[in-house]
């Protein structure tokens, strides 16, 4: 990408990466790292026309939710049912997304229409970071 002076990454984190999680030590830590990597791989990169960034979702419908919430339930004793609301409600939409809204979110970074951002960490959370 360097040589061509084109080229987009985009990584995917997490909002724990962005924030700290009870129950959630090791993964936050993982995704915290990605994100200065990120940081400072677009700096690296930025004058020879290379993009990198983060997507930081909020909790996505997927066997990873199904995980955290069985690791919730088993440090707990909570039912998944009251975990998943729990989760839910971190969300001021009370959702959890879809995978589609983080494809959405791809798919613009890897375009020619962001080549100008470069080294940030976007939060897909419903406004969950901002209250």
């Amino acid at each position: 990408m360097a040589s061509r002076n084109k080229g987009r990454i985009v990584n995917v984190a997490s909002v724990a990466g962005l924030k700290g999680y009870p129950y959630l030590a090791a993964y936050c830590a993982s995704k915290h790292g990605l994100i200065g990597l990120t940081r400072a791989l677009a700096a690296e990169y930025a004058d020879k026309g290379v993009t990198v960034n983060a997507i930081c979702p909020g909790y996505v419908e997927s066997p990873l939710l199904t995980g955290a919430i069985q690791n919730i339930v088993e440090k707990t004793g909570r039912t998944p049912d009251e975990v998943r609301t729990e989760l839910e409600d971190q969300n001021p939409q009370h959702r959890f997304f879809e995978a589609g809204e983080v494809a959405a979110m791809a798919i613009f970074l890897a375009s020619d229409e962001a080549k100008g951002v470069n080294g940030q960490a976007l939060s897909i959370c419903g406004g969950a970071l901002n209250v």
